[in-house]
């Protein structure tokens, strides 16, 4: 039988050349903030609603393309810079990531972490923070430079 996947985002965001990191409660892991889509919702208001709740930040989207308007466009979306597969022990979740910056730096935990922390590029290869998302924070400097 197939494991059962979820759709989810995650948030590498990105302030004063540092990336926010949050102690995932439950899985016990340092976690760029995210969570899931919920039913009806985009994943541009899917990100914007899990980041204010975890960490009570208010972002903007790094790398949004436009176009001009056009009347079957409701809305235009982030473009996601990475997108995996991954388990979460009891199930997968298929996950946009995408590259943010905060409109102010003042973070306010919710009940699901347990910590936060603004991590270096140079930090990110720190034991506690897991391989994968040593990989993903790489990246996310990485399309940050590129962006200013």
């Amino acid at each position: 039988m197939k494991e059962k996947t979820e759709l989810v985002i995650a948030a590498c965001i990105i302030y004063n050349n540092k990336l926010l990191l949050v102690h995932h409660e439950k899985l016990d892991k340092w976690l760029p903030p995210g969570g899931h889509i919920e039913p009806n919702e985009t994943p541009d208001e899917a990100a914007r609603r899990e980041i204010k709740e975890e960490t009570g930040l208010d972002v903007e989207f790094i790398d949004k393309e436009e176009l001009s308007e056009d009347k079957n466009i409701i809305t235009q979306l982030a473009l996601p810079f990475y997108a995996n597969v991954h388990s979460v022990g009891d199930h997968n979740h298929a996950c946009l990531y995408y590259l943010c910056a905060p409109k102010h730096d003042i973070v306010t935990l919710s009940h699901e972490s347990k910590s936060y922390k603004w991590v270096a590029l140079e930090e990110l290869d720190s034991h506690e923070i897991p391989s994968d998302i040593k990989k993903i924070g790489k990246l996310a400097f990485e399309k940050f430079k590129q962006n200013l």
